[in-house]
């Protein structure tokens, strides 16, 4: 079965620690995708619910608690499910976010055992999953540092647990997207100025190539033109500003730089499967640390 792969690019900004989303849905319909960032995602009522984690396909029962790696793709389908009530818990966090020296200490090492690993994808057991539900359920409610602390407490509880398995066969096995120096100007380039327009002769220039290498350069390290590129990381800060902010959907639409509403609705609509408005009601639940 052959799986179409969206390199998704998370509402997660560099300055941030963590991202939990917790919502109640009737579907999933975010396609199979892949991102540097660390994904821990909970699913409570999704019996029939088919996942996707590397080259593993299975059918999930009532309760489950997955983390998945830097790049490895993933996603969840509603396949068998009937449940109208589907409550997923996700947490995402930065691939970097503890420095390398800090987790070779001893207190921490459990937990970069368990990051390794799960560059394969890890499902913990029904027994961890239910132990840790209640916590996980309070996650979004917790300010501060207190959430900081309580989440590295989890992936320390889920580290030392016993019934772990190893969802894929193999690991992730693409560049990483952050590793070359030009992917490193371009992103970096695009997070300064991805508020207004960017052009193309521009942006090759800023990485002594021609248009046309560049563009060539660009597919092959993304999979997207450059103008999906640029337009996916002003939908990556729409989809923040959607969920923090107060501000009008015309608004953030022109902060995140889109002069033109139906432009920015079409674009929306197409990385994110629903409209702007359909997009905030759904995530009302989250919470964010800085």
């Amino acid at each position: 079965m052959k799986i179409r792969v969206h390199r998704e690019i998370t509402p997660l900004a560099p300055e941030d620690s963590f991202l939990v989303f917790d919502r109640i849905k009737e579907e999933f319909d975010f396609p199979v995708h892949f991102h540097p960032e660390y994904e821990l995602n909970f699913i409570l009522n999704g019996n029939g619910v088919r996942r996707i984690v590397g080259d593993s396909l299975e059918e999930i029962s009532n309760i489950e608690l997955v983390l998945v790696g830097p790049n490895l793709q993933h996603g969840w389908e509603i396949h068998n499910c009937k449940s109208e009530k589907i409550h997923e818990i996700t947490v995402q966090f930065h691939n970097d976010l503890f420095a390398h020296e800090l987790l070779n200490r001893r207190i921490l090492k459990p937990i970069k055992n368990m990051f390794d690993r799960s560059a394969q994808g890890i499902l913990f057991s029904e027994k961890i999953s239910c132990k840790v539900k209640p916590r996980l359920l309070k996650l979004s409610k917790i300010d501060s540092i207190d959430y900081f602390l309580e989440l590295i407490s989890i992936l320390h509880v889920l580290a030392k647990s016993d019934g772990q398995r190893l969802l894929s066969m193999n690991k992730a096995n693409r560049d990483d997207f952050e590793n070359s120096d030009k992917i490193k100007k371009i992103y970096q380039y695009v997070q300064d100025n991805y508020h207004k327009k960017i052009s193309l002769s521009e942006i090759a220039e800023l990485v002594n190539m021609s248009q046309v290498s560049f563009n060539r350069f660009i597919k092959k390290r993304t999979g997207k033109t450059f103008i999906d590129y640029v337009n996916d990381t002003r939908i990556g800060y729409a989809s923040r500003w959607l969920i923090e902010k107060d501000a009008s959907i015309s608004e953030i639409a022109f902060l995140c730089g889109f002069n033109n509403i139906s432009n920015f609705n079409r674009v929306f609509r197409k990385s994110k499967n629903c409209t702007p408005s359909q997009y905030r009601k759904e995530f009302q639940g989250i919470k964010k640390v800085l």
